[in-house]
């Protein structure tokens, strides 16, 4: 039984845990607070932050000689690595509810932010990395 949960239970089990425990109220929800100021800088965050932070410190490290790149991975496998890094609740929503412990409007913003920016950055990670040549192919690069 272990074995046959093992598989679920990390893109299944966890995710749905993580989106039951963020406590976003959903009736209500309107287009207007998927555009607001808040929730647009918290999606960008984690989308274009996690991507220019990761991916940058990690191209730097590797340039400077103090890291190499992943066997068998190339620069597009690090890219979609990096956009996959943004897919985060747990210190997100943390410190989102720290910034707006006052206000619970401002607290919901952020979390349908870190909402949609966690679906973002899955989407486009899971979409470069399958753009990516094979493990053989990237050694080529």
């Amino acid at each position: 039984l272990e074995h046959g949960l093992h598989r679920i239970v990390p893109f299944v089990v966890v995710p749905i845990f993580g989106f039951a425990n963020a406590g976003v109220p959903l009736a209500g929800l309107s287009a207007a607070t998927l555009v607001e100021p808040l929730t647009l800088g918290v999606a960008a965050g984690l989308v274009a932050g996690k991507l220019v932070g990761v991916f940058g410190s990690s191209a730097l490290a590797i340039r400077l000689g103090l890291a190499d790149l992943p066997v068998n991975a190339g620069w597009l496998h690090m890219v979609g690595i990096s956009l996959l890094c943004g897919i985060g609740f747990t210190m997100s929503l943390f410190i989102g509810l720290l910034a707006f412990a006052s206000n619970v409007e401002l607290q919901d913003a952020v979390k349908v932010g870190i909402l949609a920016g966690s679906f973002i950055a899955a989407i486009l990670g899971a979409a470069v990395l399958l753009m990516a040549p094979a493990a053989d192919e990237a050694e080529a690069d």
